[in-house]
């Protein structure tokens, strides 16, 4: 069944506008007597029929609601510097979002060569993929922020790791992650995580995690942490 997204599914009735009313009717071609989902990204489903199709919108009526669909047994929140290429991060982003992620923050690091993304074309990646998947969890996606200044703001480090090249010891991912765990995962930009960087991850108890002795480029690092994590969590 068509999922679509509304921010409102309180009220019986719900007016599709925009590229959702688009797509269902001038893509999909639906037509009134037709039914599909509609999800708030919250965790809110409704399946609804559609009623009629307005000039700009879609009418639906709603026959029956649930709250949490879906909803997983533990937190990721992945901080990810994005690529010089911004495609490759959107294609984590995509890939994450259908394979189940909560939270992302792009953090610019000392050897980032992208500095700038656009939230709004993120945020449409990450909300196809939620509808493509079947997904009632939109990922929120936060502000790009400093490395440094996102490590002294995340408080509690116990579900905390770092994925870095770099010397010191690193362990799999199936020896540091405990099921049912909130985590927080950093994956650094084409260049790597500084000394420094690495440094003051260690000294805020921040444990490196490795992904085996071949280098990966960074949303090749960060789709693996992601499948790894939900996978240690039975959710793949």
């Amino acid at each position: 069944m068509h999922l679509f997204f509304s921010q409102d599914l309180s009220h019986d009735e719900v007016i599709l506008e925009g590229e959702e009313s688009r797509h269902c009717t001038r893509v999909l071609r639906l037509d009134s007597g037709d039914r599909v989902m509609l999800t708030d990204g919250r965790g809110g489903r409704a399946l609804s029929e559609i009623t009629e199709i307005l000039k700009g919108g879609v009418k639906l009526r709603v026959k029956s609601r649930e709250e949490g669909y879906g909803k997983r047994p533990f937190r990721l929140h992945m901080a990810v510097a994005p690529t010089k290429n911004i495609d490759r991060f959107e294609h984590f982003l995509e890939k994450a979002t259908e394979c189940g992620i909560d939270e992302i923050t792009p953090i610019i690091c000392e050897k980032s060569e992208r500095r700038v993304v656009k939230p709004q074309r993120l945020e449409k990646i990450l909300l196809s993929a939620m509808k493509q998947s079947l997904r009632a969890y939109l990922p929120r996606l936060n502000s790009p922020t400093g490395f440094e200044e996102f490590i002294r703001g995340t408080g509690n480090h116990s579900g905390a790791f770092i994925a870095h090249c770099g010397g010191g010891k690193r362990d799999r991912p199936e020896d540091l992650f405990i099921k049912g765990e909130d985590l927080l995962l950093l994956v650094g930009p084409e260049g790597d995580f500084s000394e420094r960087e690495i440094s003051l991850c260690r000294e805020m108890g921040i444990r490196a995690v490795s992904l085996g002795e071949f280098r990966l480029r960074t949303e090749t690092a960060a789709i693996a942490l992601c499948i790894k994590a939900n996978t240690i969590n039975g959710l793949l």
